[in-house]
């Protein structure tokens, strides 16, 4: 009895553990901010890492995007995809909320570390879930 009852728990420890993937990605934006979903955020413009911004009239707040997706059923890049297209589109409706029409200064902000990068996003894939998180400053520009 006491053997089978040690077995089974560390079938489930072995299970869990094969579950618990956590793979990190570095991704280009431009297939985000070009895919099909852009048109929900078409509105606002976006500016990642310290490139250059365009000239703003005034910073009205910082915003962080957080989002988790569905990853069954997709590859991890699907799912990374999916998932930063919807972190964008809440970044958008905030900046349009506070008054502005761009966000600069996006990096990524996955578990609260910084990854500055002009051209990548960084997320995280397991077995059924998929996360981007980034931050910017919200302006007005001309």
């Amino acid at each position: 009895m006491k053997f089978r009852s040690t077995l089974v728990l560390l079938l489930c420890v072995a299970s869990s553990a094969a579950f618990a993937r956590d793979t990190e990605y570095m991704l280009p934006i431009s297939e985000v901010l070009t895919g099909p979903e852009q048109a929900k955020f078409a509105d606002v413009k976006f500016y990642f890492g310290k490139s250059v911004t365009p000239p703003y009239q005034q910073k009205l707040g910082e915003v962080i995007g957080n989002k988790k997706t569905n990853a069954l059923n997709k590859s991890d890049e699907e799912a990374c995809h999916w998932v930063a297209a919807s972190v964008l589109i809440e970044m958008a409706e905030r900046a349009k909320s506070l008054g502005g029409n761009a966000v600069v200064n996006i990096r990524s902000f996955y578990k609260k570390n910084e990854r500055w990068d002009n051209a990548l996003y960084e997320c995280h894939a397991g077995a059924t879930v998929a996360g981007v998180t980034l931050k910017g400053d919200v302006v007005k520009s001309p």
